[in-house]
């Protein structure tokens, strides 16, 4: 007798590869609409939740709102969408529960909303600001398709999908795979769940899918130049583009989808020292989109980095998205008091470390006058044989570029930190930086790279593909000769500008001895003097962004000292409490601003 496997086996219990028919990666840079301040319909708020360790949800379909057979007979379930927890969106669920501060898995996110034409032929589109890390969409029992990544944003249209009641339902994944981006071992805690804003856009039937406009690259400050892709069955037309602070109405013709268009204009230039923004609105077949911009140079000229033609230091310092109540999540407060610090040291430079954040920051440096450095988070050892994982990081890096690319404060984009200098690493990482230029020939590509320890040099085959080189040393701390760092410079002669992108050293806030006792206020001061010592001695260096501005949550450092938390801020993990150090850079930066630079 042969039995089929068919005949004695249930699916959902068996069947190991449950996750292929939903792992699609649909939602993607593709997909993302110019979303920035056009009207929207909220979901945050209350959201029910329910963690999913074993994936019993993608096993047995638990996005299936009734509980019935073929014949309509009542059946047995383990899931109801709208029995879970009552939870908030957004926010992240390490932070929700005790129990769940450690989990790594998948957790399904629920709730209803109602829907009401408000135009004839009117478009929908679901727009999650991030999720962490495979968010899957279902929307009233459909399958609509996941996104990958951590940080950036997605889209997917719902049009024709609504009724007046409707269901949505997202299971979020946020376990660490070696195939990922960042993959298994990183230097900050994995916080899990939808952790920015969820929200509805409803657009004509054609419309601005996206926009951007900018200071075209050349001597001239002269000239702007706009660029438009429409969405919807009128593609050829005229866009009309308005920029009543300069007396600027122009039409730019469309065709195939697609436009662009350069004007003279002579726009008061964006900087730190004088944030300009100017008020932009475009109209398209009814379609209108309103921003604000500021119009700027950067470039380099020899190992000069040079704003709006002038010769430019960066200082700086790291930035991590942690907060012991939001975690990974932010609010305005949070944000302005980033800034608020950054300003109190001296800053006019933010290193936005180790992925992409909330968009809001980089609003918000617009209209402070920071500079920003942007990253993907290929981090460490990256599977950099894999296609698939580099599909993933380029897809975040395009949707970071699309989602930033009118913020006159993002100055570079950086396609990773810290990976070793190999052939497929070269070979993965050229191709990022080649990917980010064509999408973005506006801003500098950079990557914190490894010095070459044994020849104390900085060297890196990638540096031909940068335009911008940045290195991460921690003399004073993890390398305790000083004198090597000399010697590095020396060795050195970059003909590329170089950013110190991260220095530093561990202290405990109160911790108080003799500056030679590792992890005390004055060891690590005193590694910040010495530090900047050296860059002051070094005309190629640049910028300088330690590492970092407050203390984090990482449950790969557990001493004494550290206890779950790495304390190289210059601030506790209060967000209050400044170290020794702090007032060391402090004199530092000012000292640089005095001199203007």
């Amino acid at each position: 007798m042969t039995i089929l496997p068919s005949e004695n086996h249930q699916e959902t219990i068996h069947n190991e590869n449950y996750d292929q028919k939903y792992n699609l990666q649909n939602l993607n840079h593709q997909n993302l609409i110019f979303t920035e301040n056009r009207p929207a319909q909220s979901l945050n708020g209350t959201w029910t939740f329910t963690i999913d360790p074993y994936d019993t949800g993608l096993r047995s379909d638990w996005n299936r709102l009734s509980h019935c057979d073929a014949a309509g007979r009542p059946v047995p379930w383990d899931y109801d969408y709208d029995g879970g927890e009552a939870v908030p969106v957004p926010s992240c669920w390490n932070m929700l529960r005790p129990e769940y501060y450690y989990y790594e898995g998948s957790a399904w996110y629920a709730r209803e909303f109602t829907y009401r034409e408000q135009a004839a032929g009117e478009r929908v589109f679901l727009r999650i600001g991030a999720a962490s890390y495979d968010a899957k969409v279902f929307l009233n029992e459909a399958f609509l398709g996941n996104h990958y990544g951590g940080s950036t944003p997605f889209c997917v249209e719902l049009t024709g999908r609504l009724q007046e009641r409707n269901v949505l339902q997202v299971c979020v994944n946020n376990t660490r795979t070696a195939d990922r981006v960042p993959m298994r071992n990183t230097d900050w805690f994995n916080y899990g769940g939808i952790y920015r804003d969820v929200e509805l856009y409803r657009v004509p039937a054609t419309f601005i899918k996206n926009f951007k406009i900018f200071l075209a690259p050349g001597a001239s400050d002269r000239r702007i130049r706009a660029e438009v892709e429409v969405d919807g069955p009128v593609r050829d037309g005229a866009l009309r583009l308005e920029l009543p602070e300069l007396g600027i109405e122009q039409t730019l013709p469309v065709s195939a989808g697609k436009g662009s268009l350069e004007l003279e204009a002579a726009p008061e230039l964006w900087s730190p020292e004088q944030p300009r923004l100017y008020a932009v609105r475009a109209e398209y077949q009814g379609d209108a989109i309103a921003l604000r911009v500021g119009f700027r140079r950067i470039e380099v000229r020899g190992t000069e980095i040079l704003l709006n033609g002038k010769a430019l230091f960066l200082r700086g310092v790291c930035v991590h998205e942690d907060d012991t109540v939001l975690g990974k999540a932010t609010d305005e407060a949070d944000l302005r008091r980033r800034f608020a610090d950054a300003k109190e040291l001296g800053c006019n430079f933010l290193r936005l470390a180790h992925y992409p954040h909330t968009e809001r920051a980089a609003q918000l440096a617009d209209e402070l006058g920071f500079l920003l450095w942007e990253e993907i988070p290929v981090y460490w050892a990256i599977d950099f044989e894999n296609p698939a994982t580099y599909r993933d990081a380029e897809n975040q890096l395009l949707e970071l570029v699309r989602r930033d690319q009118n913020r006159a404060s993002v100055i570079i984009w950086s396609v990773g930190n810290e990976n070793a200098a190999t052939a497929p690493r070269l070979s993965f990482m050229s191709r990022l930086a080649e990917a980010a230029r064509k999408e973005d020939p506006t801003r500098l590509i950079s990557a914190a790279c490894l010095v070459n320890e044994k020849k104390i040099r900085i060297e890196d085959p990638l540096a031909d593909y940068l335009d911008v080189i940045g290195v991460n040393e921690y003399y004073g701390w993890y390398k305790l000769d000083f004198t090597e760092l000399a010697q590095l410079g020396r060795n050195s002669a970059p003909v590329k500008p170089v950013i110190i992108t991260e220095t530093g050293a561990d202290g405990l806030a109160g911790y108080h001895d003799d500056a030679a006792v590792l992890f005390t206020e004055e060891h690590m001061a005193e590694v910040y003097r010495k530090q900047v010592k050296f860059v002051k001695e070094s005309d190629y260096i640049k910028g300088i962004s330690p590492w970092i501005l407050y203390d984090f949550q990482t449950p790969r450092r557990m001493n004494r000292y550290q206890q779950g938390v790495n304390r190289k801020g210059l601030i506790a993990l209060d967000k209050k409490t400044r170290k020794a150090a702090f007032y060391v850079l402090q004199a530092f930066y000012r000292e640089k601003q005095a001199e203007g630079k």
